[in-house]
């Protein structure tokens, strides 16, 4: 037994406003004219509108793992780490959401707002540790990458009884010849 087709009504909808008036186009289509060389020089592979009126700020990032120093200038409305990106600066990361510790950074100067960091407490916060995937520059600022296994056992270490599991390098051998 087929079920009876029912006439679905035809809501008309209102006209599209316009999203932006003509002198906010204008002026986006201006600077991101004036700004796009700006970005291809530098190599950035995607273009964002920087922005025209927030300061910007000097970071350098001390790479303990790969042992070289990054300094580039952040607008303090942008994260830094999408920033270093887009001038192809290699920095490490994992989530890019806050909610990791692989992008952690222990601040040695300066200041970083990071209202998105779920992935550090509060009390590492106020140790000066900082998560560059949702760090916005507040003053020139110099700060140095940690090892993620480090800021993970400071903030969870206290919840372990026995601490930090060792590495067994010979079980992991036998894992992987399971394979």
């Amino acid at each position: 037994m087929a079920l009876p087709l029912l006439p679905i009504p035809i809501i008309p909808l209102p006209k599209q406003q316009q999203l932006f008036p003509s002198n906010i186009r204008r002026r986006a289509t201006t600077v991101a004219a004036e700004l796009q060389t700006a970005v291809v020089r530098t190599g950035g592979i995607d273009f964002q509108f920087p922005s025209v009126d927030a300061p910007t700020h000097k970071v350098t990032v001390h790479d303990r793992q790969r042992g070289v120093v990054h300094e580039f200038v952040v607008p303090e409305d942008q994260y830094i780490l999408h920033t270093a990106e887009s001038q192809n600066i290699t920095l490490p990361f994992a989530c890019r959401h806050g909610c990791c510790t692989s992008c952690a950074v222990r601040i040695k100067n300066g200041q970083i707002r990071q209202p998105e960091a779920l992935g550090i407490s509060a009390e590492l916060k106020e140790k000066g540790y900082a998560l560059l995937c949702v760090g916005f520059p507040t003053s020139d600022v110099e700060v140095e990458t940690q090892d993620e296994d480090e800021v993970y056992w400071l903030q969870f270490g206290r919840y372990f009884a026995r601490g930090p599991v060792e590495r067994d390098d010979y079980a992991l051998e036998l894992a992987m010849a399971d394979e």
